[in-house]
């Protein structure tokens, strides 16, 4: 077999076959065959598709191409979630303590943010002492005793996926849909849990920017999974304005801590009930869809959600006590209002205005090596739909930067007042499964 003959066959528009997908993965992966040829291939597929067949195939190789998580030792059944990124999208750290309060069981792997799209370890290492890597024995026993872990990736997952990922960037082939969603899914399905939730979020400040892309991508990462062995479902989430109030990584956590107290903002607190009432479902602890959402409400109330937070917390080394107390948390040295001109109702807020800026502010990477300011990032005053008058604070800007005033001008022109009513967006708009 001969990789010039597997690029002129997807060239011509032709399926490839098991075989073929296999040979492509494994020559890649031990670099018997070299970046020029997978470049011409990844460009062939972005011009001519894969199937079905093809996709779930090339899913397959990429996730078996180094070690898949065995997770066997974990009593119960393991649940994950998934999301494509956003801007203060902090759902694992509310999400994760509320569905294990109610018995699931999270054996979650995250990653860290770059660009205007933050990450789960950025945040979590914002309280002292958090560790995000553990051994696998710690990672089994935790999970076995508190019902959650979230940590980073570890031991050899998916060497295909960053190989080609690293390829993709540079050969303009990163919005091919085979692509994204194989990428995804292989992680997903290396890190071994039994049944997935995708956070599937389109608009200004996704990267998937219409609600269709959003569904073809959810669609096919579905069926990926559910053809691979897992129970895999979606949902469709908005992400044209930032989720919640808080974007940068300890405001975030503080926006996360407030949510399991039983105080978080409305799209925020909406789109955790759902999403782990659907990840109950996925675990077999309820089987109505209403009685899940009451049981995580309860969490919310009792304080048993906060608390599975701390316990995790403490099993991963991070200081308790600024889950106890937030206000521990430090400060940026500047913190700025950014004021309406006029008044009326917010009728858009730019999410990746915003999640630029705060990244300028110093509160993301624009390149992998970058250090994050933990402290830096904006907090949203007020939200699409909300009456604003003449010179109320919009958003509070939170830096350690002395020059920023170029980042003021566009935090505010983020901010579209109207002066007609605005009609609140849905934060979920579809489930599929």
């Amino acid at each position: 077999m001969r990789m010039v003959d597997i690029i002129i066959k997807k060239r011509d528009g032709h399926a490839l076959s098991k075989e073929e997908i296999h040979f492509f993965i494994k020559g890649y992966v031990d670099g018997s065959i070299p970046d020029y040829q997978v470049s011409a291939l990844l460009m062939a597929i972005l011009d001519h598709d894969m199937n079905m067949e093809e996709i779930v195939t090339l899913t397959d190789e990429m996730l078996h191409s180094g070690d898949v998580m065995d997770l066997s030792a974990i009593k119960g059944h393991k649940v994950d979630k998934h999301s494509t990124g956003g801007v203060g999208d902090k759902t694992s750290l509310v999400l994760g303590p509320l569905v294990a309060s109610r018995g699931a069981k999270l054996a979650k792997m995250s990653g860290r943010g770059l660009g205007h799209t933050g990450g789960t370890l950025d945040k979590m290492e914002s309280i002292p002492g958090m560790r995000i890597s553990v051994s696998n024995e710690h990672f089994i026993r935790q999970v076995n005793e508190i019902g959650i872990a979230i940590v980073g990736q570890t031991g050899l997952l998916v060497p295909a996926d960053k190989k080609l990922y690293a390829l993709r960037d540079v050969t303009g082939t990163v919005e091919s849909l085979p692509l994204i969603a194989s990428s995804i899914m292989s992680k997903k399905l290396a890190s071994g849990s039994d049944s997935i939730l995708l956070d599937v979020k389109f608009g200004k400040g996704a990267f998937m920017k219409t609600l269709d892309d959003a569904r073809k991508l959810a669609r096919t990462m579905v069926s990926i999974g559910n053809n691979l062995g897992r129970d895999t479902r979606a949902i469709l989430t908005d992400m044209d304005q930032p989720l919640g109030h808080a974007v940068g990584n300890a405001l975030e956590v503080k926006e996360a801590i407030d949510t399991l107290k039983g105080h978080g903002p409305k799209d925020l607190v909406e789109l955790c009930l759902e999403a782990g009432a659907i990840m109950l479902e996925q675990a077999g602890v309820y089987n109505n869809h209403d009685e899940a959402i009451n049981a995580l409400k309860e969490s919310l109330e009792n304080g048993d959600a906060f608390n599975k937070l701390k316990e995790m917390i403490e099993w991963q080394g991070g200081d308790v006590s600024y889950i106890e107390h937030p206000e521990k948390f430090p400060l940026a040295k500047h913190i700025v209002e950014v004021k309406a001109d006029k008044a009326g109702y917010v009728r858009r807020i730019d999410a990746l205005m915003i999640g630029e800026s705060a990244m300028r502010l110093g509160a993301g990477r624009a390149k992998i090596e970058d250090t994050i300011d933990m402290s830096a990032g904006i907090v949203l005053n007020k939200k699409i739909g909300d009456k604003v008058k003449k010179d109320e604070t919009l958003c509070y800007v939170h830096t350690n930067i002395d020059e920023f005033d170029d980042i003021l001008k566009d935090i505010k022109e983020a901010f579209i007042v109207d002066e007609n009513e605005v009609k609140v967006p849905p934060i979920i708009h579809e489930y599929i499964k």
